[in-house]
């Protein structure tokens, strides 16, 4: 017989399944940093592609209020670490922690940086590392047990200690211009309202490294007769899913949407031998319906994928909004809106649904969700 590989059980994918219950109250600007789904948004720093799916009549409700979103910039540029750690572009960007920035570079093969809300993390091979003289953790990255290939460093840029002069700080600055002092091509992405403008007059200090500048637009595709499972969500009737086939045959449905496979779709003629794929039935039947898709692709943080689920919920389910009260001194608070759900939907209006995918760079990691009318969310987070 013939002795076939099997690979190594640590390189298995995982996918991690929950099933929680939004609050009644959500304020935009202090969501909650320990309760799903906004845990799994802030844990994926960036994302490649953002999928919203949603039946045709929610995305009547919801299509006005995404024009906002339709406004987004990003920006890529060449730069070198040494450049980032200069005075005017740290002052500008890093210690306000306004920014986001991802370096090229593959997970667990490249020397490759991110920067998220004034934190720089590296991710450097062992000869690197001990030449750059800086203080890390080792990586996993699936070699030989006691050996250690990958190591990752962190630097707080917000901190006091990060300035020129200071020991940490200056030791860092030598590393960016003797050992890691390649030019590498970055994305960029500011919380600066009106960055887009600014960049393009040339009155930012990133305008100096001639930045291309990208517009996130959403691609809209409508899909006709797609056969939907019917979920139970009154009361408790989503445990059902807590089983392992019925919650990965819910991922599998979503992921085929996804794709824009016809096996979804009614009467669909795709030959049996080539693709033995059925929609689920969770007990309940499956009907026909009008699906619209709208994905995102380009540089997507975790507060652009927040605020998108926050306003498909409040737009669609009708959540109630109650604008910011007045500060004490009498002048007018934050124009953003807190968002009600009484949860007392009515029972036509409480299946409805709407759903959210993102892709990780690299290719690693990825989450998915299902948000329905009653507070109900479901998420999946796959580790590979």
């Amino acid at each position: 017989m013939l002795d076939l590989h099997k690979p190594d059980p640590s390189s298995d994918t995982k996918t991690y399944f929950s099933h929680s219950i939004l609050p009644s109250y959500i304020d935009p600007l202090n969501t909650s940093t320990k309760k799903k789904p906004f845990t799994t948004f802030s844990a994926q720093s960036h994302s490649h592609t953002l999928d919203l799916i949603l039946p045709a009549e929610l995305w009547d409700l919801v299509r006005t209020h995404l024009s906002a979103h339709s406004e987004r910039v990003y920006a890529r540029a060449f730069l070198k670490l040494s450049d980032i750690l200069e005075e005017d572009f740290l002052d500008a960007y890093i210690r306000n922690g306004s920014v986001s920035m991802l370096s090229a570079g593959r997970p667990l093969v490249d020397t490759r940086f991110e920067i998220v809300e004034g934190v720089l993390r590296m991710e450097m091979d062992r000869p690197t590392y001990e030449r750059a003289g800086l203080v890390g953790v080792p990586v996993e990255d699936g070699g030989k047990k006691h050996q250690r290939n990958r190591w990752r460093v962190e630097y707080d840029l917000k901190q006091a200690s990060m300035k020129k002069g200071k020991r940490g700080f200056e030791r860092l600055r030598w590393a960016a211009k003797n050992v890691q002092n390649e030019s590498k091509s970055w994305l960029f992405w500011s919380g600066n309202p009106s960055f887009a403008e600014s960049v393009r007059e040339g009155r930012e200090v990133l305008s100096r490294h001639a930045p291309k500048v990208f517009v996130l637009e959403p691609e809209v595709t409508t899909m006709k007769g797609v056969v939907v499972p019917k979920l139970d969500v009154k009361g408790n009737g989503l445990s059902g899913l807590y089983d392992q086939d019925e919650a990965l045959a819910l991922l599998e449905w979503l992921d085929m949407l996804n794709l824009g496979s016809s096996r979804v779709e009614e009467g669909n003629e795709v030959d049996s031998h080539l693709c033995r794929y059925d929609v689920p039935d969770f007990g309940h039947g499956v009907e026909t319906g009008e699906l619209v898709r709208v994905r995102w692709s380009g540089f997507i943080t975790p507060g652009f994928v927040k605020d998108l689920f926050l306003e498909v919920w409040k737009a669609g389910f009708k959540g109630k909004r109650e604008p910011k009260r007045r500060k004490g001194n009498g002048a007018p608070g934050n124009q953003d809106e807190d968002v009600t759900m009484d949860g007392t939907q009515d029972e036509a209006d409480a299946g409805k649904w709407f759903a959210m995918s993102t892709q990780a760079f690299g290719g690693k990691n990825a989450w998915s969700l299902m948000q329905f009318a009653n507070r109900e969310t479901l998420v999946w987070e796959v580790e590979s």
